[in-house]
């Protein structure tokens, strides 16, 4: 069934007259109710890295045309948007606060909590994570089991270009208030990230805990405890100062996961 689906999708996504075709429509819709219900997702654990199932995100971008506008009404408030809300949260096991949003065709697990925020298609939620108070989960954004996504906390979102990978955020990381992952970035599993950090995939993440600096791009290694932080760059103008992450440790074994995320940091003499 799955390699039928691939073959429609990746003709449709090459010959868009394809659309008008009732199999092609019934296969873009399987596709993101398969995403709705976790039975597929964008992007996959693979060993020590993950998979990036492209033909899945084609998938969703297809989606978008054969929808037609229509309004959504909740009690007083009314939508108007060609993507459906998605509903039956009791039967779900997810708490959703108001107003929380999550559009269809992105996966809730069992045990999320939903304070006001928004979660959009495509993306994965996985188990007992907290979404906080306007933090926004973009499409196809992978976020782990057990994770603490802060207030205000943006994980950014990707489905064009369709060869550039999704945000990840693996098990048991703490995202602190106002933090921002853009760009296809990898959180390690057990992360902290103090407040207000900025990862794109030209952010230069340095390991400043040893005698000696490591620089990672685009990754943060697990269990790493990252704070904010500013180095220097010359440019024609002069020498300025552009930001910068900075691990300044790793999470003791001995923490408990669900500590705060101010414990957490001043085990490194770090206040937020």
């Amino acid at each position: 069934m799955t390699t039928a689906l691939i073959e429609i999708i990746e003709s449709a996504w090459e010959n868009r007259e394809l659309l008008q075709k009732k199999e092609t429509r019934d296969a873009i819709n399987e596709v993101v109710g398969l995403l709705d219900s976790g039975q597929m997702r964008v992007a996959e654990p693979s060993g020590e890295t993950w998979k990036v199932n492209e033909w899945i995100k084609k998938a969703v971008l297809l989606y978008f045309p054969i929808r037609q506008m229509e309004v959504t009404e909740a009690g007083p408030l009314e939508f108007y948007d060609k993507i459906p809300l998605k509903h039956n949260y009791e039967k779900l096991g997810v708490r959703v606060v108001p107003h929380a949003v999550s559009r269809y065709g992105s996966y809730l697990a069992p045990g999320v909590v939903m304070m006001p925020s928004y979660v959009n298609i495509g993306a994965y939620v996985d188990s007992n994570t907290m979404v906080d108070t306007w933090a926004t989960v973009g499409s196809c954004a992978q976020v782990g089991k057990n994770v603490h996504l802060s207030g205000g906390v943006g994980i950014g979102g990707v489905l064009e270009p369709v060869q550039a990978s999704p945000v990840i955020i693996e098990d048991g990381c703490f995202i602190g208030s106002r933090c921002i992952i853009v760009e296809g970035v990898r959180i390690g599993a057990e992360a902290v990230l103090g407040a207000n950090v900025v990862i794109t995939q030209s952010t230069r993440i340095i390991d400043v805990s040893g005698v000696e600096p490591i620089e990672y791009k685009g990754y943060v290694p697990p269990r790493s405890v990252v704070i904010p932080g500013s180095c220097s760059k010359v440019f024609p103008a002069g020498e300025y100062q552009v930001s910068c992450a900075l691990i300044i440790g790793k999470r003791k074994a001995s923490t408990d996961l669900k500590t705060s995320l101010n414990n957490v940091l001043r085990d490194f003499g770090v206040q937020v």
